[in-house]
């Protein structure tokens, strides 16, 4: 798996680079865990839900099911476009630029999301919009990759993109790369302040994908999604051929962690 730039939020060009394929995204991006839905809606005031980078809807939808009125807020019009036919209410532009227009929310959520966002503009953004009480939850998918895949994306990655600012470099510790986006979250809304103190919540789980399925979701990782033509088909090919020396398939863990804070 990749470890991010130090500071994403300023690659605009990366941030803003999903839409590519905003049906691809959508149909291979892994949901969120039921229980964790249910978790953030139980401990908010009530059910009007903001999504921030709300992409094509997934989190929405699954926000919607748990009978919440969601609101997106996405930079992307491709992918606000796809999700408006997903049948979720979506306002296009950046969470740090857009403008609430004196609207207040239960929950201020961002899956996938947050470190596209400026950490303390964001958490600033938040406070004025949530109703006392509210809750901002921000959540990402850990996962990490059989070491079999994780060394053929890194060899080729590092051969077809050698100046690359995403490090595909495997490791057996997956949790601690991403805690640097977790304490850059933390950091944002303690610098701001006016919240509770910051609670990280756990859901481990597991998914199988076939090879097909494997590649089918690569183009939509924010290392790939630039890459030419040429480049990504290189990585594909790689990666392929290290999945069926594993028989085709591979079951992939997930730990989804939602780090979080209630407005006083």
């Amino acid at each position: 798996m990749p470890t991010q730039p130090t500071e994403p939020h300023r690659l605009r060009q990366v941030a803003e680079s999903f839409g590519e394929d905003s049906e691809r995204y959508d149909r291979t991006r892994p949901r969120y865990p039921d229980a964790m839905i249910d978790q953030i809606v139980a401990g908010s005031p009530g059910t009007d839900v903001l999504d921030v980078g709300c992409g094509t809807g997934i989190a929405a939808r699954q926000f919607q099911a748990a009978g919440c009125a969601v609101l997106g807020v996405e930079p992307d019009a491709r992918m606000a476009d796809f999700a408006r036919r997903g049948g979720v209410e979506v306002e296009v532009a950046t969470f740090e630029d857009w403008d609430p227009a004196g609207r207040a929310f239960d929950a201020v959520v961002a899956g996938q999301a947050w470190h596209w966002v400026d950490p303390v503009a964001g958490a600033v953004k938040a406070a004025q919009v949530l109703r006392p009480g509210g809750r901002l939850a921000l959540f990402w998918h850990v996962f990490q990759l059989p070491p079999e895949v994780a060394h053929a994306v890194a060899e080729v990655y590092q051969q077809v993109v050698p100046n690359s600012p995403f490090n595909f470099q495997p490791s057996t510790q997956a949790l601690d790369m991403y805690r640097v986006m977790f304490t850059k979250a933390t950091d944002g809304i303690r610098e701001v302040g006016g919240f509770s103190a910051p609670d990280e919540w756990r859901f481990d789980w597991e998914q199988t994908y076939t090879r097909d399925e494997w590649l089918d979701l690569l183009p939509t990782q924010g290392a790939m999604t630039r890459l030419p033509a040429a480049q990504l088909a290189a990585v594909q090919a790689s990666v392929g051929t290290a999945i069926d020396a594993m028989g085709g398939t591979f079951t992939m863990s997930y730990t989804t962690v939602a780090v979080t804070v209630t407005r006083p």
